[in-house]
Formats: structure tokens, sequence, C-alpha cells
């Protein structure tokens, strides 16, 4: 577990209103058309595949929105693709790299909330997956950095620790 700030980004990205059951219609088909489209118009990609939840309640009935994406380096004027381009900018996070089948993913998310709940961090309800390696073979090869936004506010504590405080949150 780490407490940091995710890094501002430029994204190529496709955008949808879903919910938790019906993400299973995205996963592999959309990255590939990312990817292809990204290619075509000669976009510099500068990391892996990225899904962010933006106003996900933790109710598998309530609906959200859904962007999946990949970094590029910079927003170019000339795009005219079928995907829509965007920055997104930094913000506080509490990170956690879960390694295996996206089936154990609620659990990594649950030791994620736990931490942040006995750390007194408040969510501000951005959500975030970094798709580190996908092995669709062998789902146990799986790495994927989750990322839970922290409201700055609560953030701010964490940044006033001196270096020695910090460290004992890295790696938990």
């Amino acid at each position: 577990m780490q407490i940091k700030e995710a890094k501002p980004l430029n994204f190529l990205y496709f955008r949808t209103k879903t919910r938790i059951g019906e993400l299973g219609r995205f996963v592999g088909v959309i990255a590939r058309e990312l990817y292809r489209d990204a290619i075509r118009y000669d976009l510099e990609i500068t990391g892996p595949l990225y899904w962010n939840y933006h106003g996900y309640t933790g109710r598998d009935a309530d609906p959200f929105i859904l962007d999946i994406g990949i970094p590029l380096a910079e927003i170019p004027g000339s795009y005219h693709g079928m995907f829509q381009l965007k920055r997104e900018d930094a913000f506080p996070c509490v990170s956690f790299i879960h390694e295996g089948s996206w089936v154990d993913l609620q659990n990594s998310y649950a030791q994620v909330l736990d931490f942040m709940a006995a750390q007194g961090l408040e969510g501000c309800g951005q959500f975030r997956e970094v798709y580190i390696n996908i092995d669709f073979m062998n789902p146990a090869g799986n790495v994927t950095e989750i990322q839970v936004g922290v409201r700055p506010e609560s953030f701010e504590r964490f940044s006033r620790v001196p270096t020695a405080g910090i460290e004992t949150y890295a790696g938990i």
C-alpha cells in the first residue's frame, strides 16, 4: 500500500455509462480498438491501459461513468479518430498492486478501503485501475495497480509528515 499523487496524463479514451455487471463486455475489445486507432493516427503511446471509474458508489446496481484509455505523449490537434482525447489532472490516491486474477480484485479493493478508513483518509470517488500486465491465458500473471482517489484535505495531512513517517506507509 502506498499513499502518493497520481501524475497528470494525456489520454486517448472511450467513455460509457455502465454498471459493474456489464464490465465484461469491454474487456479486451475496447483496448484493442484504442491501440489500433492510436497507431492509425501515429500517436505516441506512453504507458499501459487505464480504466477510470467516475461516480462509482460501490453498489452494483448504480450506474457510473467508465473511461478506458491509453496514455499519450501529447494531445494532438489533428486527431480525427473514433475516440476522445483529454488531459487528466493529478490526484492524491492510495495505490495497491494486485497480482493475479481479476476475480479477486474486489478483495484488494477491500484492503485499500480498510487501510484508508484506518488512516482517516476520505475517498473522493475516483477509482482507477492500471493494467501493468494482462495475461488472458494465465490470469495468475495479471498485474494491476489500483488507485483510489483521496480528498486533498485528507491527503494534506500525510504530505506534512516527515519523510521517515511516509516510509512507514509504503509497502504495507
